[in-house]
Protein backbone atom coordinates (compact mmCIF):
# COMPACT_ATOMS: atom_id res chain seq x y z
CA UNK A 1 0.00 0.00 0.00
CA UNK A 2 3.06 2.21 0.46
CA UNK A 3 4.60 1.69 -2.43
CA UNK A 4 1.55 2.25 -4.88
CA UNK A 5 0.83 5.77 -2.54
CA UNK A 6 5.09 6.58 -3.00
CA UNK A 7 3.54 6.19 -6.78
CA UNK A 8 1.14 8.24 -6.69
CA UNK A 9 2.85 10.41 -4.94
CA UNK A 10 6.02 10.54 -7.57
CA UNK A 11 3.14 10.94 -10.10
CA UNK A 12 1.81 13.93 -9.18
CA UNK A 13 5.17 15.44 -8.27
CA UNK A 14 6.56 14.97 -11.98
CA UNK A 15 3.31 16.12 -13.37
CA UNK A 16 3.18 19.24 -11.63
CA UNK A 17 6.73 20.22 -12.15
CA UNK A 18 6.28 18.93 -16.03
CA UNK A 19 3.25 21.93 -15.98
CA UNK A 20 5.36 24.80 -14.12
CA UNK A 21 7.80 23.87 -16.26
CA UNK A 22 5.04 24.20 -19.42
CA UNK A 23 3.55 27.29 -17.93
CA UNK A 24 7.10 29.15 -17.49
CA UNK A 25 8.10 28.22 -21.20
CA UNK A 26 4.64 29.45 -22.55
CA UNK A 27 4.26 32.59 -20.14
CA UNK A 28 8.03 33.13 -21.42
CA UNK A 29 6.90 33.27 -24.80
CA UNK A 30 3.98 35.26 -24.47
CA UNK A 31 5.64 37.94 -23.12
CA UNK A 32 8.12 37.80 -25.41
CA UNK A 33 6.01 37.61 -28.67
CA UNK A 34 3.40 40.33 -27.04
CA UNK A 35 6.11 42.82 -26.87
CA UNK A 36 7.78 42.06 -30.03
CA UNK A 37 4.77 41.05 -32.49
CA UNK A 38 3.21 44.61 -33.21
CA UNK A 39 6.39 46.12 -33.88
CA UNK A 40 7.15 43.15 -37.07
CA UNK A 41 6.07 45.46 -40.07
CA UNK A 42 7.45 46.32 -43.10
CA UNK A 43 9.44 49.39 -42.04
CA UNK A 44 10.98 46.96 -39.25
CA UNK A 45 12.56 44.95 -42.07
CA UNK A 46 13.02 47.29 -44.57
CA UNK A 47 13.07 50.68 -43.00
CA UNK A 48 16.20 52.90 -43.14
CA UNK A 49 17.10 51.28 -39.85
CA UNK A 50 15.63 47.47 -41.03
CA UNK A 51 16.92 44.38 -39.96
CA UNK A 52 16.70 42.36 -43.43
CA UNK A 53 20.69 42.36 -43.69
CA UNK A 54 20.53 40.62 -40.19
CA UNK A 55 18.02 38.58 -40.43
CA UNK A 56 19.65 37.14 -43.75
CA UNK A 57 22.93 36.56 -41.91
CA UNK A 58 21.62 35.04 -39.07
CA UNK A 59 20.90 32.31 -41.38
CA UNK A 60 23.64 32.47 -43.72
CA UNK A 61 26.22 31.87 -40.69
CA UNK A 62 23.99 28.95 -39.51
CA UNK A 63 24.02 26.90 -42.77
CA UNK A 64 27.99 27.73 -43.08
CA UNK A 65 28.27 26.45 -39.37
CA UNK A 66 26.13 23.64 -40.30
CA UNK A 67 27.80 22.54 -43.30
CA UNK A 68 31.50 22.98 -41.67
CA UNK A 69 30.65 21.27 -38.52
CA UNK A 70 27.82 18.63 -39.47
CA UNK A 71 30.03 16.14 -41.55
CA UNK A 72 33.03 16.07 -38.74
CA UNK A 73 30.70 15.88 -35.84
CA UNK A 74 28.40 13.51 -37.17
CA UNK A 75 31.75 11.29 -38.40
CA UNK A 76 33.37 11.70 -35.29
CA UNK A 77 30.13 10.52 -33.30
CA UNK A 78 29.50 7.52 -35.60
CA UNK A 79 33.20 6.40 -34.77
CA UNK A 80 33.26 6.45 -31.55
CA UNK A 81 30.11 4.60 -31.03
CA UNK A 82 30.75 2.19 -33.60
CA UNK A 83 34.27 1.54 -34.77
CA UNK A 84 36.43 2.89 -32.04
CA UNK A 85 38.20 0.45 -29.66
CA UNK A 86 37.38 0.82 -26.09
CA UNK A 87 40.83 1.85 -24.70
CA UNK A 88 42.64 4.92 -23.14
CA UNK A 89 42.93 6.81 -26.04
CA UNK A 90 39.38 7.08 -27.09
CA UNK A 91 38.27 7.28 -23.24
CA UNK A 92 40.77 11.11 -23.30
CA UNK A 93 39.11 11.77 -26.82
CA UNK A 94 35.58 11.59 -24.85
CA UNK A 95 36.81 13.47 -22.11
CA UNK A 96 38.52 16.01 -24.09
CA UNK A 97 35.44 16.31 -26.12
CA UNK A 98 32.85 16.75 -23.12
CA UNK A 99 35.54 19.38 -21.71
CA UNK A 100 35.39 21.49 -24.75
CA UNK A 101 31.17 21.08 -24.52
CA UNK A 102 31.38 23.12 -21.10
CA UNK A 103 33.71 25.89 -22.50
CA UNK A 104 32.05 29.56 -22.41
CA UNK A 105 31.60 30.39 -25.58
CA UNK A 106 33.03 33.92 -25.08
CA UNK A 107 36.45 31.78 -25.12
CA UNK A 108 35.89 30.36 -28.45
CA UNK A 109 35.41 33.71 -29.51
CA UNK A 110 38.19 34.92 -28.47
CA UNK A 111 39.90 31.88 -30.06
CA UNK A 112 38.15 32.51 -33.05
CA UNK A 113 39.17 36.21 -32.94
CA UNK A 114 42.76 35.34 -32.79
CA UNK A 115 42.77 32.34 -35.46
CA UNK A 116 40.77 33.30 -38.10
CA UNK A 117 40.44 37.52 -37.70
CA UNK A 118 44.10 37.90 -36.35
CA UNK A 119 45.99 34.58 -37.75
CA UNK A 120 44.04 33.82 -40.89
CA UNK A 121 43.59 37.56 -41.68
CA UNK A 122 39.95 36.66 -43.06
CA UNK A 123 38.62 39.95 -40.73
CA UNK A 124 35.10 40.28 -38.89
CA UNK A 125 33.56 38.44 -41.58
CA UNK A 126 30.38 35.62 -42.18
CA UNK A 127 33.55 32.86 -42.98
CA UNK A 128 35.20 33.85 -39.73
CA UNK A 129 31.91 33.93 -37.43
CA UNK A 130 30.73 30.19 -39.17
CA UNK A 131 33.58 28.54 -38.65
CA UNK A 132 34.32 29.60 -35.12
CA UNK A 133 30.35 28.64 -34.84
CA UNK A 134 31.25 25.11 -36.10
CA UNK A 135 33.95 25.04 -33.44
CA UNK A 136 31.38 25.14 -30.76
CA UNK A 137 28.94 22.81 -32.20
CA UNK A 138 31.63 20.15 -32.80
CA UNK A 139 31.81 18.76 -28.95
CA UNK A 140 27.94 19.09 -28.71
CA UNK A 141 27.43 17.11 -32.07
CA UNK A 142 30.11 14.42 -31.30
CA UNK A 143 28.80 13.49 -28.00
CA UNK A 144 25.09 13.41 -29.02
CA UNK A 145 25.68 11.35 -32.30
CA UNK A 146 27.35 8.94 -30.18
CA UNK A 147 24.55 8.88 -27.33
CA UNK A 148 22.03 8.38 -30.16
CA UNK A 149 23.28 5.59 -31.73
CA UNK A 150 24.58 3.89 -28.72
CA UNK A 151 20.91 3.99 -27.15
CA UNK A 152 19.84 1.76 -30.22
CA UNK A 153 19.43 -1.86 -28.95
CA UNK A 154 22.39 -4.36 -29.77
CA UNK A 155 20.14 -6.68 -30.58
CA UNK A 156 19.39 -4.58 -34.07
CA UNK A 157 22.68 -4.96 -35.23
CA UNK A 158 23.53 -8.93 -34.38
CA UNK A 159 20.14 -8.96 -36.44
CA UNK A 160 21.35 -7.59 -39.24
CA UNK A 161 24.92 -8.61 -39.30
CA UNK A 162 23.35 -12.32 -38.75
CA UNK A 163 21.90 -11.71 -42.06
CA UNK A 164 24.69 -11.02 -43.81
CA UNK A 165 24.49 -7.54 -44.45
CA UNK A 166 27.83 -5.36 -44.18
CA UNK A 167 28.20 -3.02 -41.32
CA UNK A 168 27.80 -0.20 -43.87
CA UNK A 169 24.46 -1.35 -44.73
CA UNK A 170 23.69 -1.69 -41.02
CA UNK A 171 25.10 1.56 -40.20
CA UNK A 172 23.03 2.99 -42.94
CA UNK A 173 19.74 1.20 -42.89
CA UNK A 174 19.19 -0.21 -39.48
CA UNK A 175 21.43 2.28 -36.76
CA UNK A 176 20.84 5.55 -37.99
CA UNK A 177 17.09 5.55 -38.76
CA UNK A 178 16.34 4.23 -35.74
CA UNK A 179 19.00 6.78 -34.12
CA UNK A 180 17.59 9.50 -36.17
CA UNK A 181 15.32 11.76 -33.81
CA UNK A 182 18.17 11.97 -31.27
CA UNK A 183 20.49 12.77 -33.73
CA UNK A 184 17.92 15.77 -34.85
CA UNK A 185 17.50 16.66 -31.76
CA UNK A 186 21.15 17.24 -31.44
CA UNK A 187 21.46 19.30 -35.04
CA UNK A 188 18.47 21.57 -33.50
CA UNK A 189 20.40 21.91 -30.26
CA UNK A 190 23.47 23.50 -31.69
CA UNK A 191 21.20 25.22 -34.45
CA UNK A 192 19.42 26.80 -31.93
CA UNK A 193 22.55 28.17 -30.09
CA UNK A 194 24.07 29.42 -33.42
CA UNK A 195 21.20 31.04 -34.14
CA UNK A 196 20.85 32.69 -30.20
CA UNK A 197 24.64 32.91 -30.31
CA UNK A 198 26.18 37.09 -29.65
CA UNK A 199 29.82 36.52 -27.83
CA UNK A 200 31.38 34.65 -30.23
CA UNK A 201 29.96 36.55 -33.73
CA UNK A 202 30.89 39.86 -31.13
CA UNK A 203 34.18 39.04 -31.67
CA UNK A 204 34.59 37.41 -35.25
CA UNK A 205 31.85 38.33 -36.94
CA UNK A 206 31.81 42.11 -36.09
CA UNK A 207 28.65 44.51 -35.24
CA UNK A 208 28.07 46.06 -39.06
CA UNK A 209 26.24 44.38 -41.80
CA UNK A 210 26.68 44.53 -45.81
CA UNK A 211 25.12 47.26 -47.52
CA UNK A 212 24.08 44.82 -50.08
CA UNK A 213 20.81 43.17 -49.88
CA UNK A 214 21.33 39.29 -49.46
CA UNK A 215 25.17 39.43 -49.67
CA UNK A 216 26.65 36.20 -50.26
CA UNK A 217 30.21 36.92 -50.13
CA UNK A 218 31.56 35.18 -47.10
CA UNK A 219 33.98 37.86 -46.23
CA UNK A 220 31.18 40.25 -45.87
CA UNK A 221 30.34 41.72 -42.15
CA UNK A 222 28.07 39.24 -40.90
CA UNK A 223 26.19 41.09 -37.85
CA UNK A 224 23.10 38.83 -37.27
CA UNK A 225 19.67 39.49 -35.45
CA UNK A 226 21.23 38.49 -31.57
CA UNK A 227 24.10 40.58 -32.15
CA UNK A 228 21.64 43.14 -33.03
CA UNK A 229 19.85 43.00 -30.02
CA UNK A 230 22.33 43.20 -27.95
CA UNK A 231 24.32 46.43 -29.70
CA UNK A 232 20.26 48.49 -29.97
CA UNK A 233 20.54 47.34 -25.64
CA UNK A 234 24.18 48.44 -25.12
CA UNK A 235 24.81 50.92 -27.44
CA UNK A 236 21.45 52.63 -29.15
CA UNK A 237 21.67 54.92 -31.75
CA UNK A 238 20.99 58.56 -31.54
CA UNK A 239 16.81 59.12 -32.97
CA UNK A 240 16.21 55.76 -32.75
CA UNK A 241 13.73 53.95 -30.41
CA UNK A 242 15.79 50.80 -28.60
CA UNK A 243 13.09 49.41 -26.94
CA UNK A 244 11.26 48.64 -29.91
CA UNK A 245 13.88 47.82 -32.19
CA UNK A 246 14.81 45.22 -28.92
CA UNK A 247 11.26 44.11 -28.31
CA UNK A 248 10.92 43.53 -32.42
CA UNK A 249 14.04 41.72 -33.08
CA UNK A 250 13.69 39.39 -29.54
CA UNK A 251 10.70 38.33 -31.13
CA UNK A 252 11.92 37.74 -34.75
CA UNK A 253 14.28 35.36 -33.26
CA UNK A 254 12.10 33.35 -31.02
CA UNK A 255 9.79 32.80 -34.53
CA UNK A 256 12.61 31.92 -36.57
CA UNK A 257 13.97 29.46 -33.54
CA UNK A 258 10.62 28.04 -33.41
CA UNK A 259 10.39 27.64 -37.89
CA UNK A 260 13.60 26.48 -38.02
CA UNK A 261 12.92 23.46 -35.17
CA UNK A 262 9.50 22.98 -37.22
CA UNK A 263 11.01 22.80 -40.39
CA UNK A 264 13.74 20.16 -39.32
CA UNK A 265 11.60 18.08 -37.05
CA UNK A 266 8.83 17.47 -39.16
CA UNK A 267 10.54 15.87 -42.12
CA UNK A 268 13.04 14.25 -40.11
CA UNK A 269 9.72 12.27 -38.70
CA UNK A 270 8.72 11.61 -42.43
CA UNK A 271 12.61 10.38 -43.33
CA UNK A 272 12.84 7.88 -40.31
CA UNK A 273 9.48 6.33 -41.32
CA UNK A 274 10.47 6.29 -44.98
CA UNK A 275 14.01 4.56 -44.09
CA UNK A 276 12.40 2.13 -41.38
CA UNK A 277 9.74 1.25 -44.05
CA UNK A 278 7.31 1.59 -41.33
CA UNK A 279 4.85 3.39 -44.54
CA UNK A 280 4.63 -0.35 -46.37
CA UNK A 281 2.10 -2.66 -45.55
Amino acid sequence: MKARQSDRFASMMFWLVSIAIVALLVAFLGLILGRGLPYLNPEFFNGSDGVRGQLFNSFYILALSLIFSLPVGLGAGIYLAEYAPQNKLTDLIRLSTESLATVPSIVFGLFGMIIFVNKLGVGFTILGGSATLALLNLPILVRVTEESLRTVPRSYREASLALGATMWQTLRKVILPTALPGLITGVTLVAGRALGETAILIFTAGMNVSRKLFDVNPLAAGETLAVHLFAAKSNPLPGTNADQIADGTAALLIIMVIVFNLCLTLPSRWLQHRLLGKDKK
